[in-house]
């Protein structure tokens, strides 16, 4: 079961990775997007939203305090739902329906992010194939 629970985090967290490399490489390419729904700070955004999700997406796989890096990729998904895909702002149909189905996207990553969370905290003592336990318990 212990492999089983590393393939899963894994998989969980490509897109994270991938995600949070290209943030960080890459932030003035991508700031220009950030900008476009209306986030301030931009490059600031961007570059930090990159190191959330690569801090986030170790943490997991190493299980280094895996239950706070869940975490952070919970807050990530919620906050870029919210910021980056206001689909309900759109007027054009199919620029609404793609917005809408990213911010679908990031509401349900954010919410498997929250039952990592709560995975881990509440059974991460008991998980093989982790470095460390998990910084909260919850009972």
């Amino acid at each position: 079961m212990d492999v089983l629970v590393l393939i899963g985090r894994l998989l969980f967290l490509l897109l994270f990775a991938a995600s949070g490399v290209a943030h960080v490489t890459k932030t003035r390419e991508m700031a220009g997007y950030t900008a476009s729904p209306g986030v301030p700070m931009a490059f600031a955004a961007t570059f930090v939203s990159g190191v959330v999700m690569l801090a986030g997406a170790v943490s997991v796989a190493l299980g280094i305090w895996a239950d706070l890096g869940a975490l952070a990729l919970a807050a990530f998904c919620f906050a870029a739902a919210l910021l980056m895909h206001p689909f309900w702002k759109e007027s054009d149909p199919q620029a609404r329906m793609m917005e809408q189905t990213q911010f679908f996207k990031d509401l349900s990553l954010g919410g498997a992010a929250l039952v990592m969370f709560a995975f881990f905290a509440y059974a991460g003592h008991d998980l093989g194939l982790m470095i460390t336990g998990p910084a909260l318990s919850v009972d």
